[in-house]
């Protein structure tokens, strides 16, 4: 598969403005696009696919468990196609898969059924499970996964000096995008039915992202003779390096990421966050129970911690530039202790307060990190590949942290102590952060 000719249907260089910004802003949207194959686009159809499946609410987690897992198993073949395709081709594909994903999931039971009658089966809901399992894989895969990567690679390829404040700027529509979106979700479920709302979906991410991704996304400046940051002049012969690099820039293989103390101490902290932070939301209402806080009050946290998110998202972008990423990792699981020391205690004032200032801070900390530190470490030739073992991780993580969460309630009899065994596991992460060396200095060109 061919990439796409770099000005088609237009030139970015011949524009009287630096084309990285109108990247910023179209990375932005394909990340916001992604959100009906993130958790909280789900989360709201949960009741209406048990009401029409007949599966248990239990039944139901397992099939995402299952099919979230499974995509994170796809996700490093993803980066590869990534790196050879494009952002641009990547994005197109991923629009294309969550379209009809989402048609499938409006039509679920009706094929379950049509199903169960061909292959003889007794149990129409049994049916339903697998083919949730397989929706649930193949929508996480494009939706939360290769549209994500997608999008953030292609912001990181056009900054350096100023990735980590652009990617604060993204920050803060992709944070407010996430919060309103089950509200809107649930708007738009109460106007068309839940059938109606995943038809329309697929059509706005279908065509209307799609279309994005067609028309706006760009590879990296050097495709179109500009450099990076837009702040020198443009560089006639930099489209004759690579259209990925310019000279004396860090460039790792996948494989030799890997083998770099530092590349596992980030993926290690984000893992962990999205682990406990998923388990948390999906237990948000027990754990304000068991903790004494109750559970509409519980359910309110959610607000603070979004201004405090919000508000530390764009500062560290802005510091990421003037600090180095393994400062930032030492913030981060530093504010993870702090959050899940105090999660595991609600009803305590002073521990609700510092479950607000520690998870807002290291939500904030997370997308800042997640925008830059790859790039930052091992440059950007191989930026999808790297990036994707890095989203499998945390997609693992992600699914894995309910039922975590569920076996300490069960097994330890509060999820208190189920957070401090995750604030034990941040707090080892700070240790091996803190001990990790820095990755040997590689450029491009140059053999290791």
């Amino acid at each position: 598969m061919a990439r796409l000719a770099p000005n088609f249907p237009f030139a970015p260089e011949k524009l009287p403005f630096f084309y990285g910004w109108a990247i910023v802003a179209a990375a932005t949207v394909g990340v916001v696009m992604s959100i009906p194959g993130q958790t909280m686009g789900v989360s709201v159809f949960t009741d209406h696919l048990i009401a029409a499946t007949g599966l248990t609410r239990l039944e139901l987690t397992y099939t995402y468990l299952g099919g979230t897992l499974a995509s994170s198993l796809l996700l490093p073949r993803g980066g590869l196609f990534l790196d050879r395709h494009g952002s641009r081709i990547t994005a197109i594909f991923a629009c294309a898969v969550i379209a009809p994903t989402l048609c499938a999931f409006a039509q679920l039971d009706i094929l379950a059924h049509a199903a169960s009658e061909l292959g003889g089966f007794e149990k129409t809901s049994l049916v339903a499970g697998c083919i949730l399992t397989l929706g649930f894989m193949v929508l996480r895969f494009s939706g939360q996964g290769m549209l994500t990567i997608a999008s953030r690679t292609m912001m990181a390829k056009w900054f350096e000096r100023r990735r980590g404040l652009v990617g604060g700027i993204s920050g803060l529509f992709i944070s407010g995008g996430f919060a309103i979106a089950p509200v809107l979700l649930q708007l738009l479920i109460d106007f068309a039915g839940w059938r109606g709302a995943w038809f329309i979906l697929a059509g706005v991410v279908g065509f209307g992202m799609g279309t994005v991704a067609l028309i706006f996304f760009r590879e990296s400046p050097e495709e179109h003779g500009l450099l990076m940051d837009g702040d020198a002049a443009p560089n006639p012969d930099a489209a004759a390096v690579t259209e990925a690099t310019q000279p004396g820039e860090l460039s790792f293989t996948r494989d030799e990421a890997l083998r770099t103390a530092r590349f596992w101490s980030v993926t290690l902290a984000l893992t962990v966050q999205a682990m406990v932070f998923t388990g948390v939301t999906f237990h948000i209402m027990d754990i304000g129970i068991d903790t004494g806080i109750g559970a509409r009050d519980a359910v309110k946290i959610f607000i603070p911690n979004a201004i405090v998110s919000t508000c530390v998202g764009l500062f560290s972008g802005w510091l990421a530039d003037r600090v180095s990423v393994k400062s930032l990792v030492l913030a981060f699981t530093s504010f993870q202790c702090l959050a899940y020391v105090g999660a595991g205690r609600l009803g305590e004032p002073p521990f609700l307060v510092m479950m607000i200032v520690g998870w807002g801070c290291a939500g904030g900390l997370f997308s800042t990190l997640l925008n830059v530190a790859i790039p930052n470490f091992f440059g950007r030739a191989h930026l999808g590949a790297i990036s994707s073992v890095q989203m499998s991780c945390m997609v693992a993580g992600s699914a894995l942290g309910p039922a975590l969460l569920a076996a300490a309630k069960t097994f330890l009899g509060s999820y208190r102590l189920g957070l401090l065994w995750c604030c034990a596991i941040s707090a080892a992460v700070f240790v091996f952060a803190l001990l990790s060396p820095g990755p040997p200095a590689r450029e491009v060109g140059i053999d290791a």
